[in-house]
């Protein structure tokens, strides 16, 4: 299969639309973009070119939080439906342009700064948000140090930080805006972030670097660096490729789920069916609107656990992926790039 035959690979189609591969993957798993045709025999996604112009809407309609169903609907053909929900978001597209015509006067400053000869150019505060949601799950002790670090990877067109402290993972990918030089990888020490996010908060864009036992930020005309770990990083691809086959996936929206964890102290049960979603807990049941495919199961969460996971999560949709009652779950969500975490589920019994 090639792009001469008519249809486009999915690194054509995220390079075309700024979306990551994940994040195509994740709009196929829901529904939004379902691929023209997977190889049988690879798994490999291929796209039409219609499809590439419609993951770049995609891409543009979820920067500001579009809901899925609402882009479905956006997209649909129906013109005055969707300009009616184009309007209500009217307020936020003005503060963006306005914040893109201030943001373009500093790219040549930013880019000039940058003197390492390779970096990556994205929004501050986005990469401040991206380290914020994966630090909570570096080790806070130092009997492995590089579990306490954070991986940062750049490569053709994103950014992904990764932290594991064996129990928790969590991985986030995050589209950048230029590029030079080659791919790189280097672990921050995590003790180092606090402080960095603060300060990326106050900038617009940011240069990430690769520097001598460092990573190096430059935003505008300023310079920062986090401390590198130098050991090598567990592999934590080999354990999400690693993962039980999916048997139910879960698509609902994060606030709802958000709120019934938060009026639970200590253990919830999900209860999926059909019909939806479940939870349930201290002698109540919250039923939560949901799109539930494969097999109906009952799974426990330790909510300190899981509310985390979803507090972080991307933009106004979740995805639960299950294997099983007693195997990690990972839950996927995506905006400006996606956001995978693994949680363990509990054995814990709960009365009902």
């Amino acid at each position: 299969m090639a792009e001469s035959d008519g249809l486009i690979t999915i690194g054509a189609v995220a390079r075309a639309s700024g979306l990551t591969a994940s994040a195509l993957r994740f709009y196929g798993d829901s529904g939004l973009l379902v691929p023209a045709r997977v190889d049988p025999l690879t798994g490999y996604r291929y796209y039409t070119a219609a499809q590439r112009e419609r993951a770049a809407l995609i891409r543009r309609l979820r920067a500001i939080e579009v809901p899925l169903d609402s882009i479905s609907d956006i997209l649909s053909g129906d013109t005055e439906r969707a300009e009616r929900l184009l309007d209500e978001h009217i307020g936020e597209l003005t503060r963006r342009a306005q914040e893109a015509a201030r943001v373009a006067a500093s790219i040549k400053q930013a880019l000039g700064a940058g003197s390492t000869g390779e970096g990556v150019v994205l929004s501050a505060a986005i990469l401040a948000t991206a380290l914020e949601q994966v630090r909570a799950a570096a080790a806070s002790d130092r009997d492995m140090p590089v579990l306490a670090g954070i991986l940062v990877e750049a490569n053709a067109n994103s950014l992904m930080l990764t932290a594991t402290d064996r129990y928790r993972l969590s991985t986030r990918t995050v589209v950048t805006r230029d590029r030079q030089g080659d791919d790189w990888a280097l672990v921050v020490d995590a003790s180092d972030v606090t402080s960095v996010i603060a300060w990326l908060r106050l900038r617009d864009e940011v240069i990430a670097a690769p520097g001598h036992q460092a990573l190096v930020l430059v935003g505008d005309g300023i310079e920062r660096r986090c401390r590198v770990i130098d050991e090598p990083f567990p592999d934590y691809r080999a354990v999400l490729s690693g993962l039980a086959p999916v048997r139910t996936r879960v698509l609902t929206a994060r606030d709802p789920l958000r709120d019934a964890l938060e009026n639970h102290s200590r253990t919830v049960r999900f209860e999926l069916t059909k019909t939806g979603l479940t939870v349930s807990g201290n002698n109540h049941r919250h039923p939560l609107p949901a799109t539930v495919t494969g097999a109906a199961i009952d799974i426990c969460f330790d909510v300190a656990t899981l509310l985390p996971a979803i507090h972080t999560a991307l933009g106004p949709d979740l995805m639960l992926d299950i294997a099983a009652a007693d195997l990690p779950v990972v839950l996927r969500s995506a905006t400006d790039g996606d956001l995978t975490t693994l949680a363990m589920p509990t054995r814990q019994p709960l009365d009902r």
